[in-house]
């Protein structure tokens, strides 16, 4: 099997992740580029490796963790389901077992709140790493005058963690916010969503799932 190593070093991959971080600039889309995929590939590996999960499948959720968005190559609608058809192709031709084809598919076509649910333990770390990476370093508008929301919301988050404690039982995600710049109001308006996708996932893995912003449990 290829490694997650050899997958960050593929040329058609990493050029699908590119062109499609390019199609979602345009539109206005924060970045989902390199940094997002590879915070996204290793927050899902630590969320596993803590839970003691084998180190095939940790490496197998870095893997659907590094190319879960090439599906904005093709469309930002839909993209969780265009990705999986995607990657289908992608690790078939690259002679990957079809039980781990059918894995890290899975995974990807349930990533998106829109339809995504945790059917497994690999949907749901990628899901809870992917819906927690909200950070000021992801807004490409330079403009704060033409800020919508999504662009004040991730602009206020000014360190973002998300951490499993000693016992095993619960995944926290803390936010530091700028309220000065959006407000926790705003947060929620966006993402409630997405909270929401992230606590069925943490159940999915025997976890209680708890949004921390300012020091102050939400969740």
């Amino acid at each position: 099997m290829y490694t997650f190593e050899q997958i960050k070093k593929n040329e058609a991959i990493n050029t699908y992740i590119s062109k499609a971080d390019e199609s979602l600039k345009v539109l206005g889309y924060t970045e989902h580029s390199f940094a997002h995929v590879t915070k996204v590939a290793t927050d899902a590996a630590y969320i596993l490796q803590t839970l003691n999960f084998s180190e095939h499948d940790i490496e197998l959720v870095k893997i659907a963790g590094y190319i879960h968005d090439i599906g904005n190559l093709v469309n930002r609608s839909e993209h969780s389901q265009s990705g999986a058809v995607m990657a289908f192709k992608i690790l078939s031709d690259l002679g990957f077992p079809p039980s781990d084809i059918a894995t890290v598919t899975t995974a990807i076509g349930n990533h998106d709140e829109g339809t995504g649910i945790a059917v497994n333990h690999i949907a749901a770390a990628l899901i809870l790493a992917d819906k927690s990476d909200v950070r000021y370093t992801r807004v490409r508008n330079t403009d704060f005058k033409s800020f919508d929301i999504h662009d004040r919301v991730n602009y206020s988050v000014k360190k973002s963690m998300l951490k499993i404690n000693e016992d095993k039982t619960i995944i926290k995600l803390k936010l530091d916010i700028d309220v000065h710049v959006s407000s926790v109001m705003d947060y929620f308006e966006i993402f409630l969503q997405r909270m929401i996708m992230c606590r069925k996932a943490a159940e999915h893995l025997g976890l209680k799932f708890k949004l921390i912003i300012n020091e102050q449990q939400l969740i």
